[in-house]
């Protein structure tokens, strides 16, 4: 009896995913190291004091944040996901409270203002989402047939996805989809009603793009803003002139579309410059002459610094450290004991990996500017601080695997 209780029950060694942890180290010690490459130059010129440092800042981030991880460890994943459903309405309370008490910066409200941090709400509604929606499709699967249901799931995603894509924030909007998808494909949801639905989302998404691109404005019917304009204009490289436009007015639209389109181009121009091997740590000339702008160099931009810097060589290695936490997420959701540690576990795995890829993407022009910030590399205590959560859950998961 003891011996079949032995192969049956959950595995409670609290052991660590040691390659998972073993690349996030080496993320969090790059992204500090090349934060203080990114900015330290100006923080010292300006004789700001140690504790601001952003790079000190960060790494106050990434200790909170463990100190996260190392709490939830010793509470059972499916014990916090009893709380998902009050943490996931507390989420989009918080996002109703950014409009009202919200920080704005560049035009954009996705800050409140906690006096000496500033919180961002659309992260911490990501973590939110992903336990109530994986606890929501933790049922028989045969109940995941009901259209109904899907239709229950897609919403719960939906309205997170237009309270952040209304601040407006489109990048950290645009995870939610993705997210969804996998959790329901994972979770059974008959892949009938996702192929549907990304049929739709793909006719609407190409209307949309027809209509913001190439209808005259009087014609729009979807009002974006027209900064989101400018990234779509150029992204798909289509001139900012109207038709029709007079040869003053050609000349003004190209002087916005250079400057619409300047941190893209230095982007750019930071990685091709780094060659095989880089200039080497903090010897980048594209950020420290301030070509590659100092206000982005830090956060969204901040895997062009690294490429300049250590070259094709050290962009690799970040993307094999990443290859690593995404492959040990795959193999955690494989082992679960359940199918919520399952679910969980996937959504994840591609929260991370939207990410990842849009925003390294976005570096190199595969993917329009977004603003969404890289994991564990981006300065921005919120985004450290949730990244390695979901990191966290991961392990969490990964303790209480199923005994082989």
């Amino acid at each position: 009896m003891n011996a079949i209780q032995n192969q049956t029950a959950p595995r409670r060694e609290g052991m660590l995913d040691r390659p998972l942890w073993a690349a996030v180290v080496g993320l969090m010690g790059i992204g500090a190291a090349f934060i203080f490459s990114a900015t330290g130059n100006n923080e010292i010129a300006r004789h700001a004091a140690w504790f601001d440092f952003t790079a000190v800042r960060q790494s106050l981030a990434y200790a909170f944040g463990i100190g996260i991880v190392v709490a939830m460890c010793f509470v059972d994943y499916s014990r916090l996901a009893r709380w998902s459903l009050p943490a996931y309405w507390a989420s989009i309370a918080l996002l109703v409270c950014v409009y009202l008490f919200g920080v704005e910066r560049l035009g954009a409200k996705r800050w409140i203002d906690l006096g000496p941090i500033q919180f961002q709400p659309s992260e911490f509604a990501k973590l939110a989402f992903l336990f109530a929606l994986a606890n929501f499709l933790s049922r028989p699967v045969g109940e995941l047939a009901s259209r109904a249901l899907f239709v229950k799931a897609l919403g719960m995603a939906l309205l997170p996805f237009a309270l952040i894509l209304k601040q407006p924030d489109l990048g950290s909007a645009l995870v939610f989809l993705p997210m969804a998808l996998v959790m329901m494909l994972v979770a059974g949801v008959p892949r009938r009603l996702l192929l549907r639905f990304l049929a739709a989302a793909g006719i609407l998404v190409s209307l949309v793009l027809v209509d913001v691109l190439f209808a005259p404005p009087s014609w729009r019917f979807v009002r974006l803003e027209e900064y989101q304009r400018h990234r779509l204009l150029v992204y798909f490289g289509l001139d900012f002139a109207p038709a029709g436009a007079s040869d003053n007015e050609r000349i003004a639209a190209r002087a916005e579309q250079e400057k619409k389109s300047y941190n893209v181009k230095q982007a750019l121009i930071s990685v091709g410059s780094g060659g095989l091997v880089g200039k080497g740590w903090r010897q980048g000339t594209q950020g420290a002459l301030g070509y590659l702008p100092r206000a982005v160099a830090h956060n969204d931009f901040i895997f062009s610094v690294i490429a300049e810097e250590t070259g094709f060589f050290g962009s690799i290695f970040v993307l094999s450290l990443y290859a690593v936490v995404l492959f040990s997420g795959i193999k955690i959701a494989d082992q679960a004991r359940d199918r919520l540690g399952r679910i969980l576990a996937a959504g994840v795995v591609t929260l991370l990996f939207t990410h990842v890829f849009v925003n390294i993407g976005m570096n190199i022009r595969l993917m329009p500017v977004t603003g969404i910030p890289l994991p564990l590399l981006s300065a921005g205590g919120t985004s450290v601080v949730c990244s390695l959560v979901a990191i966290g859950i991961l392990q969490n998961i990964h303790q209480n695997r199923r005994h082989y």
